[in-house]
């Protein structure tokens, strides 16, 4: 499971040293108005609650730290990458199966259920895949080419034939 959920989020990475900041922060693109660096941080975010919550068992999700430095500019999105990269590493697995309580707001008030420790890591790396497609989404706008065919696509996705 940490190999997979790493080699995702170098995906991400990968992206990041092929655009400039510029294309990074564009919010042009319709309909959400979002840019690349509000996705990456967002996800990011989530990783980081998990690790957060960790040692005492009480991740919270709404606790996200938006930080704006990440969401401007790839230096700091990649150093954050880097950093969830290296605490995702340190993850014992033994502790797979250790019970947290996840914290969130569903749309209609806080919430807060048992999890095991896979199972959240599972949500938020599927997580970071449903937001690198609306990222996929943005750079294509932006004309910008994938960092590799497999981006944004959950590995239980058909693959489709093409062929003109």
């Amino acid at each position: 499971m940490i190999e997979a959920i790493e080699k995702n989020l170098h995906r991400g990475i990968q992206l990041l040293n092929c655009i400039s900041d510029d294309e990074y922060n564009n919010m042009a693109v319709s309909p959400y108005y979002s840019s690349v660096g509000v996705h990456i941080r967002h996800i990011l975010d989530m990783f980081d609650c998990i690790f957060d919550g960790l040692e005492s068992g009480n991740i919270n999700l709404i606790n996200r730290k938006r930080n704006e430095l990440v969401e401007n500019y790839t230096q700091y999105g990649i150093t954050y990458f880097e950093n969830i990269i290296q605490r995702l590493k340190l993850i014992d697995t033994d502790d797979f199966d250790k019970i947290v309580v996840v914290t969130d707001d569903l749309g209609l008030g806080i919430v807060a259920v048992n999890y095991t420790l896979s199972s959240i890591l599972i949500q938020a790396h599927s997580h970071a895949i449903h937001h690198f497609a609306s990222v996929g989404y943005i750079i294509s706008q932006l004309g910008i080419a994938l960092p590799d065919a497999d981006f944004g696509f959950n590995p239980t996705t058909p693959k489709m034939n093409l062929k003109n």
